[in-house]
């Protein structure tokens, strides 16, 4: 117990440090002791641990959000940090302090699964610490595990996959990158698993199959496997628990949470906030307002035939600056959005359009449509259905984390941006890990 006891308190340390600036890098959390899962109830704390580690603001707190909505082509820098400007502008270094931050803590949260995943797998069973109790804990490290193998590789491309527990600075020295598809492929194996080992319930905040299935519904979206997309989505679109409620701001306004539009969110406390908050709201309503909406975008979301009730996101102080304002909460305790069931609405869209299904794919978009007040769109043709998804998907996720990832699966990123060469739909390796492990090789075009 003393053991788990300085384990959250190296935690905490950190957790608090890193609620300081969108640019604070923290520094490795590496657990070494191998006490500190030993019984049913240490393995649930771990577990905990393992979200709150997602949950931090390195991760999906802020940096990763940002990385995926400021990359793309709705929201401008207006702030005061010129590194969250490069991403805006396609231009980002090696040396960049939320990619060096970012790497650490997707690293922490594998960590942290990966030694669930071992030491969990080796624990007696006890009276209140059943099978299904274990199974339980094991998938949700598996799907955790995935989910940032899944993000590391839409970001860098392949990277250095670790199966084992880091228990020392040194562990993993030496090793170099893996390939994209072997990433991937590392991926689907511990989805496959976690799919096997979670029960089959309705849980918003924690993994469960169906949260399985919404990460393999956009796993196959990426892959291209139209047919095992529309699949997954289609377990998820037809689930009761699951309804795209009306209006648009209902799954976030009013201090909403966990309502029937989320399939998986990330939830925050008055004693562990967020940071996300704070870079979107203006000074007059105590944030930093380091981005905003663009004109684009505004001309966009305010359009009642293209934004709908979905205007709603975006708001303007009283001297006419416009800002988001779907982070608003004080203090800044708003979820952060892995998987809503509008996205698995999209999914199967995407999908139906490829398999020429074109009626179908116009029905799935049409109710993502009607949710936001929209009259219906008829596009008969492949190239037509695709582009108006595409559109949908712009503002329908235009403040969460997939705009630009969007735009490079579809390779439209290049064209949209002038880009000469495409390695810039990958991010550089951060610096200061090749520096540390020269065994990295950084990402062509950068230095």
């Amino acid at each position: 117990m003393k053991s788990l006891q300085n384990l959250a308190l190296l935690f905490l340390t950190l957790l608090s440090l890193s609620c300081k600036d969108f640019l604070d890098v923290e520094p490795e959390l590496s657990v070494s002791d191998e006490e500190t899962i030993t019984n049913g109830a240490s393995a649930e704390t771990a577990v905990r641990g393992i979200y709150r580690s997602l949950a931090a603001n390195d991760y999906y707190g802020t940096t990763f959000q940002a990385i995926g909505y400021l990359s793309g082509d709705n929201i401008e820098w207006t702030g005061s940090q010129a590194i969250a400007g490069q991403f805006v502008n396609h231009d980002v270094r090696a040396d960049n302090g939320s990619i060096a931050a970012l790497w650490t803590a997707i690293y922490n949260t594998i960590n942290r699964s990966n030694h669930v995943i071992k030491k969990v797998s080796q624990l007696p069973l006890e009276p209140t610490f059943t099978q299904d109790k274990k199974n339980q804990l094991l998938g949700e490290a598996y799907f955790v595990r995935a989910l940032c193998y899944f993000d590391l590789n839409r970001i860098w491309g392949g990277v250095p996959v670790y199966l084992e527990p880091t228990l020392s600075a040194n562990d993993n020295r030496g090793k170099k990158r893996n390939t994209t598809e072997e990433v991937y492929a590392q991926v689907l194996a511990d989805l496959t698993q976690a799919e096997t080992l979670l029960p089959q319930t309705t849980n918003r905040l924690r993994a469960t199959k169906k949260t399985t299935w919404a990460l393999l519904a956009r796993y196959y979206l990426y892959q291209k496997n139209w047919a095992l997309a529309e699949s997954y989505a289609a377990r998820l679109v037809g689930d009761q628990s699951y309804n795209l409620i009306k209006p648009y701001s209902s799954f976030y306004g009013n201090n909403a949470m966990n309502t029937t539009e989320s399939i998986f969110e990330l939830a925050y406390s008055p004693t562990n906030t967020s940071s996300h908050r704070g870079n979107w709201q203006p000074p007059q309503n105590g944030g930093t307002r380091q981005w905003a909406p663009n004109v684009a975008f505004l001309a966009l979301v305010n359009n009642p035939q293209v934004g709908g009730n979905r205007s709603a996101m975006v708001t303007s102080t009283s001297d006419g600056r416009w800002y988001g304002n779907m982070y608003y909460r004080s203090p800044a305790t708003d979820p952060a959005y892995i998987f809503r069931i509008a996205e698995m609405r999209l999914i199967r869209a995407e999908a139906r359009a490829h398999q020429n299904n074109i009626k179908g794919a116009i029905d799935d978009l049409n109710a993502v449509r009607d949710r936001a007040g929209l009259t219906p769109v008829l596009p008969s043709t492949l190239e037509t259905a695709l582009l108006a998804i595409e559109n949908e998907r712009r503002i329908e996720f235009a403040f969460e984390p997939h705009r630009w990832f969007d735009l490079v699966r579809t390779d439209r990123a290049a064209a949209l941006f002038g880009f000469a060469k495409r390695n810039r739909y990958v991010l550089p390796i951060p610096i200061n890990q090749i520096k540390v492990d020269p065994a990295l090789d950084q990402n062509p075009g950068y230095n």
